[in-house]
């Protein structure tokens, strides 16, 4: 007789758990399951389940549900227990409008003293997107399109910037997640050829205005997108209109 399969088993068990890595691995973990949306928005935390599919103490486990807290990716109600935070659109448009004006900026500064491996190296993610793509592999593509930004923030060696970025990225990626479909990334590998061009043309203006439209775009799909599914955002009743939402543009 087989036992039923964990409701928790798309948790991976890190390899090897040491005295010092404990709470850092299952927050890692958990924090990977709420980013990819393996733990949705609003779903509650079962924290002996989590014990028992990563073979933990209770206390690696409430160390890591804190951590995550502080990170706005889970609620923790005395007597009620946790649950995967709602995601606020708010925070999105807040961040989302920083990542517009630091990556349009980078963009004004990196072009013109940018060599060719830049290029290349540009012209290969966007090879690999398109082969993510035609698998419909979302998760790889994902990761490539994130790589993508990357690769134009460590040309310029300004660590300071891609820190900022990376400290609003779990809540962006997992509201991103959220809309990626089929077009979706078709439209995403053309909004990238857009700012490639750009960087390819030596025209600052052009790949700022691309890189501008490429999270426009992503916005007003997440807008429509969560109009559709309100119960899966904290203030999503209250959304507006795509015009006083988000200054696009």
């Amino acid at each position: 007789m087989t036992s039923a399969a964990s409701p928790y088993s798309f948790l991976v068990r890190p390899p090897a758990l040491t005295r010092g890595s404990v709470t850092a691995d299952v927050t890692n973990a958990i924090r990977h399951a709420i980013v990819t949306l393996a733990l949705p928005p609003g779903s509650a935390i079962d924290k002996s389940l989590i014990c028992a599919q990563l073979g933990v103490s209770r206390f690696p486990v409430s160390e890591a549900l804190a951590r995550l807290q502080i990170e706005g990716l889970v609620d923790i109600a005395p007597q009620r227990g946790s649950t995967v935070s709602l995601v606020r659109l708010a925070d999105v448009r807040e961040y989302m409008l920083i990542r517009k004006g630091l990556e349009s900026e980078a963009l004004r500064v990196l072009i013109g003293s940018h060599d060719l491996s830049l290029i290349e190296a540009l012209k290969a993610n966007i090879a690999t997107q398109r082969e993510a793509a035609e698998r419909d592999d979302a998760e790889t593509f994902h990761q490539i399109d994130v790589e993508f930004h990357d690769i134009i923030y460590r040309s310029m060696g300004f660590t300071k910037i891609k820190t900022i970025i990376d400290s609003a990225r779990a809540n962006l990626d997992r509201a991103r997640r959220m809309i990626i479909t089929p077009r979706r990334l078709a439209l995403t590998i053309a909004e990238h050829q857009a700012i490639l061009d750009g960087i390819v043309a030596g025209d600052q203006a052009q790949a700022a205005r691309a890189i501008r439209a490429h999270i426009d775009a992503v916005m007003v799909e997440l807008f429509a997108f969560a109009r559709e599914h309100p119960g899966l955002f904290a203030d999503g009743a209250t959304l507006g209109s795509d015009s006083d939402s988000f200054p696009f543009g």
